[in-house]
């Protein structure tokens, strides 16, 4: 409901209106009304329920105050307004209910606050203050700006080498650091991570989308996204593992697009069998960030996934990335060996740094800002540097290069590295 708005628009609605269920919550909101110059003749009566019949038939006001307290699902009620609600109408409600759960949840679907009553002067200021601040605070994606979209996805060559940690950290970079309105897509609907990093809940978002496409748009996507902060917002899902998710993949295109007109930059967390299921996801990907452990599988995976890009998205850069590199001594193949096995440089080397992951987790901060000081982890930070560049010139880089002896197989007499080179597609 907070969506991105067209101002033109804007200025055509009302500044104010209000539904609510009695006369003491009415009289608590026409003095205020008052005060910041809004017509005390616009808080009716009725609450949620007229709220939704009103707004069926005429335009929503910029700020909208509504009255829960004779709902009695006020998160599904909550819904129903947001299908009649425009976008960029601050919403802010009000109950009876003393429930925190309840609270995360209508902040998730899209209201600004939730006000417990009985109401106080105060309490109506300051949240009606929070309201006209949100209105007036810059809006996400200016279309003023010249600057192109920022499209990264994010994809693991194998489970559990850090993909999401590396997406959860490169989205807080480019939203904290380089100050850009971003939207982390979190496709792994049943064991998604990225709201849990943040230490969000997740929310319905996601499963809602891929149930009902038809529904999704810049106000879905408003109503649908957790902020993380005022820069960063998180889609992402926790579906029961025993719902499969049946999708052609459709709905997640369709997100990629509303998001792109939300927000400056997407980081898009793909597991890698999304480029089998869908590779239609990557069409306007500009960088493609592939995480790599340095052992063998991973090798494997690695040439494999590289590949792909080379044969289906030609036009997306990608970046290689070796996350949480042991000492060389405990490495399962040395970096000089990987590179020579995907016949290409690896970008960024990220050590493993555990004492910092485990805070990280248990502050529920991504990596990058935890270990902030940390100078081990500023390849994170290179690689936000380098994915803006990318992004921002609109030119494709070359690969960084073959390391010598790539392609010459046999270094270490039938090593199973050696028969990897030999067998996969190119290798002599």
């Amino acid at each position: 409901m907070n969506a991105p708005f067209n101002p033109g628009r804007a200025s055509h609605r009302e500044p104010f209106v209000a539904f609510v269920c009695d006369e003491t919550t009415a009289e608590a909101l026409r003095p205020i009304a008052v005060e910041l110059g809004w017509s005390p003749e616009k808080v009716n009566k009725g609450g949620l329920r007229n709220a939704v019949h009103t707004l069926s038939v005429s335009a929503s006001p910029n700020v909208l105050f509504v009255d829960l307290s004779e709902s009695g699902d006020p998160l599904n009620d909550i819904n129903a307004l947001a299908e009649v609600c425009e976008p960029g109408t601050v919403v802010i409600a009000s109950g009876q209910v003393n429930d925190v759960r309840l609270y995360r949840d209508l902040v998730a679907s899209g209201i600004q606050d939730y006000l417990l009553k009985p109401l106080n002067p105060d309490m109506l200021r300051e949240a009606f203050t929070h309201a006209q601040m949100s209105l007036n605070a810059p809006k996400l994606a200016d279309p003023g700006s010249d600057r192109p979209h920022c499209a990264v996805a994010v994809i693991g060559t194998r489970g559990g080498c850090g993909a999401s940690t590396v997406a959860t950290s490169l989205a807080w970079l480019l939203s904290d650091k380089h100050k850009r309105s971003t939207a982390l897509l979190d496709l792994d609907v049943h064991f998604g991570t990225g709201a849990l990093a943040l230490d969000l809940e997740p929310g319905r978002g996601l499963t809602d989308a891929i149930e009902n496409p038809s529904r999704i748009d810049g106000l879905f996507i408003e109503r649908a996204m957790v902020k993380a902060s005022d820069t960063l917002s998180v889609l992402s899902a926790e579906a029961p593992i025993n719902s499969p998710v049946l999708t052609d993949g459709a709905a997640f295109f369709q997100l990629q697009e509303e998001i792109r007109g939300a927000f400056e930059c997407t980081v898009v967390d793909l597991p890698r069998n999304m480029l089998v299921l869908h590779p239609h996801l990557i069409s306007d990907v500009q960088v493609a960030v592939l995480v790599t452990e340095l052992t063998l599988a991973a090798a494997r995976d690695a040439i494999r996934i590289l590949s792909w890009f080379k044969s289906n998205a030609p036009q997306t850069q990608v970046i290689v990335v070796a996350n949480r590199v042991q000492p060389a001594a405990m490495q399962e193949i040395s970096r000089k060996d990987f590179e020579g096995s995907i016949e290409r440089k690896i970008d960024f080397l990220i050590p493993f740094e555990p004492r910092i992951a485990a805070q990280a987790a248990k502050l529920g901060k991504p990596l990058a800002e935890a270990g902030r000081s940390t100078k081990s982890l500023h390849p994170m930070a290179e690689l936000a540097q380098r994915v803006t560049g990318i992004t921002d010139s609109g030119e494709r880089e070359e690969p960084r290069g073959k390391s010598a002896g790539a392609g010459k197989p046999g270094t270490k007499g039938g090593s199973l590295l050696g028969k990897l080179m030999v067998k996969m597609p190119g290798k002599k």
